[in-house]
């Protein structure tokens, strides 16, 4: 469905920073590197990251590393206002007026030293939000190069099709995992079959190996067995869990860890078992299916 080359494992920044490892400018040219050699071309941004501060560091890191713009795919987001030293907010709250879009895209594309981003997407849907100022503003963005594509974060069908009435959305970045099923249950990703919209997902190994409930401890010994059997790390068998699905989902793995960056791609290369995909779900329930 993608008409842009990203890469089949995304690259997250958000912990890059100053919100995880606050990486040196030289630290983030070896990862970039890393995720390069390792098949990993499209990074994953938002301009609220380290509050307002990530992108910048990233496009310093960028300009230095002296990599060609054409290898790689930049994405940002853009609509949450947080309250920081940066911003003449008293409250967090949702801007997506047609002149704040364009403004913060363009203050992107400066940060991040670039020309244009290869995707643009509204972070969070406002109740507030009319759709044809939305349209405008990508309209014009378009026209002028600074973005090649449009899309959104976090919105449900019906706020798809919102949009969808004034201008077209190509991708939807959402929360799924193992452990967060609901976008295959409630219709969500049926939505962006039907309507050709390519889904990424944030936090794609949910909850597994934060939480020491009964729910992790039914997947970790499932995921276990098929590390064993696909001769992979768990990570990636849950990884490739998601990738199985017809929706072709990306996912954006928020990892700061050379050695982890340097093996993600492995899991677009398991070809998991149909029982085995649903092992991984019975244990995420804990039930078999009807």
């Amino acid at each position: 469905m993608s008409k842009i080359p990203f890469s089949k494992i995304i690259a997250g920044t958000m912990t890059w920073g100053v919100w995880g490892k606050n990486c040196t400018t030289e630290q983030m040219i070896e990862l970039m590197n890393i995720c390069l050699e390792n098949g990993i071309s499209t990074f994953d941004h938002a301009d609220i990251y380290g509050v307002y501060t990530t992108e910048k560091a990233f496009g310093k890191a960028f300009n230095e590393s002296k990599i060609n713009r054409k290898d790689i795919q930049l994405i940002s987001k853009c609509g949450i206002q947080m309250v920081s030293e940066s911003r003449k907010n008293t409250i967090k709250h949702y801007q997506y007026s047609k002149a704040y879009i364009i403004a913060s895209a363009e203050l992107s594309l400066k940060n991040l030293q670039t020309d244009y981003l290869d995707l643009l997407l509204l972070h969070r849907p406002s109740p507030l939000i009319q759709a044809d100022e939305i349209a405008e503003a990508v309209e014009k963005l378009k026209i002028e190069g600074k973005i090649l594509d449009f899309g959104v974060s976090n919105f449900t069908p019906s706020q798809s099709n919102l949009i969808e009435t004034k201008t077209k959305i190509n991708y939807n970045q959402i929360e799924f995992s193992i452990t967060h099923l609901e976008p295959m249950l409630d219709g969500s990703l049926d939505h962006m079959q039907t309507n050709r919209i390519t889904p990424m997902c944030w936090s794609p190994l949910g909850t597994v190996f934060r939480n020491e409930n009964e729910q992790s401890q039914r997947i970790k010994k499932v995921t276990h067995e098929l590390a064993a059997k696909y001769n992979v790390s768990e990570d990636i068998i849950l990884l490739a869990w998601i990738i199985k699905h017809p929706a072709g989902i990306l996912p954006v793995c928020g990892t700061s860890d050379k050695k982890r960056l340097s093996l993600l791609m492995k899991a677009t290369t398991v070809e998991m078992d149909l029982q085995d995909w649903f092992a991984l779900w019975t244990a995420s329930t804990g039930n078999e299916v009807p």
